[in-house]
Order: C-alpha cells, then structure tokens, then sequence
C-alpha cells in the first residue's frame, strides 16, 4: 500500500471516464463481478450494458440486482449471461426463461468460491466506494456484503468513486492503492422501500413480537413481513441487531429506543449488518456513525458467531412448508423466486445460541388465495432449503406453531391448525393418508376463524408466579394430559364428580378441539411459548336451549391458594358476557369447600341448591352481587 502522499498521483493516473476505463479492461470470456443491492455501482453498470453487444461469452456475476441491469435478456445473453446467487425481481424472469443462471449457495459460501483456485477467478470487479480520506482510504460503504472478497481475488478493479456513498465503520475500508481503475460520479444510491402494510403482515407481526423477549438479538430480512415484525417490536427493551441487511424498519426501532445492544456478547453495543437495503435517510444514518458497523458477508454470516449472542432470534420468511417441517424458500415448484441467501446460516446459529430461536413466517396462502402454502408435500420441483431438523417456530396470520422436538404427528397438528380455515380439512385427510395423524383426529369447528387471541394474558400471583392465560389450542392435547394426570385423584374426583383414572386420546382432542363460540377453555401456562406446561384449566359449554353456559375448572396443586382459580372464573364469565351467554352453572361437590369459596366471591348473586350431596350452583350476569 501506498501510505504517503504517494496515492493522491496513483489516484489521478488511473481517474478516467466509464466509457475508456471499461473498454481498456474488458476481453471476451471475462467473469465480471457487480457490485450487491443499493450499492450497485450504476454508472458503470449502464456504461458495461451499452458496450455489452461488442464482447462476445461474458459472464456476468452478481448477488442481488436492484440496479441498472436489465429485466430483459433475450438479445443480450447472447454477448454475456448473468449469473446470480439470489434471484430478486430485476432478473426473475431472464432466469425462468433460461437466459440467466441462479446459483443456489449460503451467503456465507460465496467469498470462499472466489477464493478457491482456477475455478472462479474474478477477471473485472465493477465497485462503488466513497471518495478517499486524507489518508487515501475509501469506504465500501452501504455494500461491504460481498465486495471485500472480490476485492481481494479481483484481478482487476474498477471503482466508482460516489461521494454520496457513506463512510461506514467496521470492516469497510480500501487504500486507494488496492484498487486499479477510478471512475468519478455522483449520483444518488439505489432506495429501497417496502409496499404498504396489510392486514396479513400485521397480524404475523402481532404473533412473532410475542416470541422476541426483551434483550434478544434480531436477524430479520427485508419486504412487508419483516418492516411489520419490526414495527412490533418498538415496546422491547435492549434489543440488540445481528443482520445481514440493515434496513429502514431496524432504523425505526432504533430511534424507538428499543435497540441498544447492551445485552450482546458480541459487539457489544454495536448494530452489525454486512449491507444496508433502504432509504436515503438510513444511509445517512450509517454515514460516519460508529454505532453501526458493516463486515463482509462471511464474517456476519458465520454461523459460530451468531450462536455466540444469547437469545438469538433468526426470523425468515419461506414459500411453502411442508406438514413435517421442510421449508422451501427460494421457489415455486420449478420457478426460482428468490434464492437461499443467509437463511440457513442464521437459522442454524440462532438454533445453536442458548435461549435463541428459529422463527419462519408465511402467509398461510398464495397472495391470489388459491394455494395453502402448508402443504402436505412441497410442490414438484420445490427445493428444501431448511431441513425438517431446523425450525423451532413457524407463524402465520392463524397463529404459532412450535415444531422444536415434536413428532411428525404433533407438527402436522399444530401447522394444520395455523393454516387457512378453509385448506385444513383438506390437510388433515391428507395427513391421515400418510399416517401422519391419527385416523379419528378431528378439528375444532370454525366458527372464528382466527384463534381469539384478545383474550390472552399475563398475571403475576402471590409469591411473585408469573402465569399466561390463553384460550385452549388443539396443540394442547398432551399438555392437557400431563396436567389431568398431574392432579391427586381427590382433584379429579371433585373436577369430574367421578374417580377417573385415564384420559386417552379419544377423550382429551375434543377438550382441545373447540369453535370458542358455543365452547370455549382458558388454560393458565408456564414456560415458553411451544413448550408450556398447563398449570390451571377452565371451561364452559353453553347450552343453547337456556342460553346458560355449564363450568368448571381446575388447579395444579402447587399454585392452589394463590387466587389462579377466582381469576379463571371471571376470565371465562368476561368471555360468556362478551358472547351473550346469560350466566353460568356449576356441579360441585358438597365437599368441595375451596370450590365452593371461588364461586362466593366471583361478584354475582349465587343461586345454590343441594341433591344427594351435590350443589349446582347458578348465577346471572345480570344479577351483580351487592359490595
């Protein structure tokens, strides 16, 4: 390198225009690389398309085309042929007509395909970098991604010098002289902006912030999902940002103060990203601000490194997922879409960091709603990009399914029931077919399609227990169980006025299987969302010739006496009033005298009679109890 004032003349010997420097570099049957995303260099890549049709066996390298490359490549492709590691909209369809290739690779492979001997030598590296410092350094800016390796196995280097182009800390910088041919010009940076928020986005955001706790380290794409999952999140505290694209939802929360990376182990306090997909005002964020940081891909892709922050969460979007987990994520059948990018790698580091969490969202549907994206089986052609092993949550607009540790007959459950209403009868006889499921599995009746979330919440009890009460899924059916069996047979005995002593299958999918109209259970959990453990349940079927609702519930032995019972009572009489039900009834024991107790202090008037040493207890809403 040149560390003296030495540069400024190697600068100004190798300045030139677009045009000349371009046609003194270029040969037939060169690999040339362009530079990634916003900061595609675009003058010259207009310069390079406008001389293309005099070069003749071109191959043209890129990442991710947001640019200056043309949609259209049925006449050039005969001079040069793009091939891309991710196919985004710019050249979606030059790939599906076969006149461009796509390259199905991790991110964090690439820089080792360059660097590997005589099969990808980089002959051109077209780049934009910002103008030198004092000490001739120039930044790589918004794009460091994929450019330090290209800059590193480029045989020759053609940079477009943009003062524009922030200066961004980290591992951005190149001396003057490491390159070998400047081009000067100024122009705007490619934007990127999402479409408008909707209603299905907005909901998978909804569902997703309740799986991010406070202190956790986001790696998250970029599109509507991902903006709106962002958005979500503006009430956490300390977040921290581990992302491959930095983005302008990252921005927002960042000026929401909920992201201070305090609770990182690695970069502690730094926002880490290897690009910046976006708007001008995110790239004037980034401008000579020491808060964020930009490595190459390699180095923020590396799967070891990610696993090193604590509660990482890796959340990416997919096309299609099938009934025992597989994910596809960058096709439709034989159609390329998108390409495999950086999932997997932050998949499987969030999957390897202690408290972390793999998250793919999806809307259950095809944008037209024709197709279920929960299939049965990927379509023909769809490649897998997450094996069945990788994911721990899957979310739609229907709900959360956890897959970490479950059979093949609890996945198909819980994704069957976070699919469209009207593909999960569907699903569930395909899934019988294939011996996914039992033969006698039934679905609740759909009467709200969508899960009545509105009723969840978190309640602290006395000696500080923390409790989530939430309506009954039908995921529950072993965790209802386990809580059935956890209770002293005088539990059970008061609870079904009977000395049951099993509670198979046949008996516990109906408890779980519910339309939350005429039926609804509240259960009162545990432990992290997927992996609860029932401590409480509470339930009432209406009879509709009375319009009176029959309940009851019950309570883990270790958290009686802490008010988790007097809480469910009013929870479920909140839902019945909510539904026009006009009160509810009660069998309990004469024994029973903690029972009993609940209902005396539930607020309404107790209408009580005795039978052969049973109450039935009733009470109407419209009856309050005088204080």
């Amino acid at each position: 390198m040149i560390f003296d004032e030495r540069w400024k003349s190697y600068y100004q010997e190798r300045l030139g225009g677009a045009e000349e420097v371009l046609r003194s570099v270029l040969q037939d049957g060169n690999r040339i690389f362009i530079g990634t995303g916003c900061a595609e260099p675009q003058h010259l890549v207009r310069t390079f398309i406008s001389i293309l049709p005099q070069y003749q066996d071109l191959e043209i390298v890129q990442n991710l085309s947001m640019g200056r490359l043309p949609e259209d490549w049925s006449e050039l492709h005969k001079h040069g042929r793009l091939r891309t590691f991710f196919v985004g909209p710019q050249v979606r369809t030059a790939v599906n007509l076969g006149f461009s290739d796509y390259i199905p690779m991790y991110f964090s492979s690439i820089p080792g395909l360059f660097r590997e001997e005589g099969s990808w030598g980089l002959d051109v590296c077209l780049l934009q970098v910002s103008p030198p410092d004092k000490h001739g350094f120039c930044s790589l800016g918004i794009g460091v991604d994929f450019g330090k390796a290209a800059i590193e196995m480029g045989k020759t280097l053609v940079a477009q010098v943009n003062p524009l182009m922030p200066r961004a800390f980290g591992d951005t910088f190149v001396h003057v002289s490491q390159l070998h041919h400047f081009v000067e010009h100024e122009e705007p940076l490619i934007e990127f902006t999402t479409r408008e928020r909707s209603a299905v986005a907005e909901r998978i955001a909804k569902y997703v912030s309740s799986l991010v706790e406070d202190g956790s380290t986001l790696q998250i794409g970029f599109g509507r999902i991902a903006g709106s999952v962002l958005r979500y999140l503006d009430h956490k505290q300390d977040l921290g940002i581990h992302t491959e694209a930095l983005t302008d939802a990252h921005l927002y929360l960042v000026r929401k103060g909920a992201v201070t990376g305090r609770k990182k182990n690695v970069h502690q306090g730094k926002i880490i990203a290897s690009c910046c997909v976006g708007s001008k005002e995110l790239f004037d964020f980034v401008h000579n601000n020491p808060e964020v940081e930009l490595y190459p891909i390699d180095y923020v892709n590396d799967r070891r490194l990610i696993s090193q922050n604590d509660q990482m969460v890796s959340i990416n979007s997919a096309l299609e997922i099938d009934l025992t987990g597989q994910v596809c994520a960058d096709s439709i059948g034989h159609r390329v879409y998108s390409g495999i990018g950086g999932h997997v790698d932050f998949m499987h580091g969030a999957s390897r960091s202690r408290k972390g969490k793999s998250i793919i969202v999806l809307p259950s549907t095809s944008s037209d709603g024709r197709r279920s994206r929960i299939v049965s089986h990927l379509t023909d052609g769809a490649g897998v990009v997450s094996s069945r092993s990788t994911v721990s949550y899957v979310v739609t607009e229907f709900g959360i399914a956890y897959l970490h540790g479950k059979t093949i007959r609890e996945r198909a459950l819980a994704l069957i029931n976070v699919a469209h209403p009207k593909f999960r009868e569907r699903l569930l006889t395909e899934s019988k077919n294939l011996r996914y499921v039992y033969q006698d599995q039934i679905l609740p009746p759909i009467y709200e399609p969508l899960y009545p979330g509105q009723w969840e919440t978190h309640q602290v009890f006395a000696g500080g227990v923390p409790v989530f009460f939430r309506p009954i899924k039908p995921t529950d059916e072993r965790p209802l169980q386990e809580f059935f069996y956890s209770l002293p047979d005088l539990d059970i005995y008061y609870r079904f006025l009977s000395a049951m002593k099993v509670f198979p299958h046949r008996n516990t999918q109906s408890m779980v299987n519910i339309d939350y109209e005429h039926e609804m259970a509240i259960v009162g959990v545990t432990g992290e969302i997927g992996n609860e453990t029932i401590i409480a349940l509470g339930r009432y079927i209406l009879d509709q010739k009375t319009n009176m609702a029959e309940v009851d519930f019950a309570v883990r032995a270790a958290y009686q006496r802490k008010g988790i019972g007097s809480f469910l009572l009013r929870s479920l009489c909140e839902v019945a009033k909510s539904k026009g039900i006009s009160g509810l009834t009660a069998y309990v024991l004469a024994a029973n005298r903690k029972m009993l107790a609940v209902f005396n202090k539930v607020g309404y008037v107790i209408h009580t009679s005795l039978e052969e040493g049973i109450y039935e207890i009733e009470f109407h809403f419209d009856e309050p109890a005088d204080v």
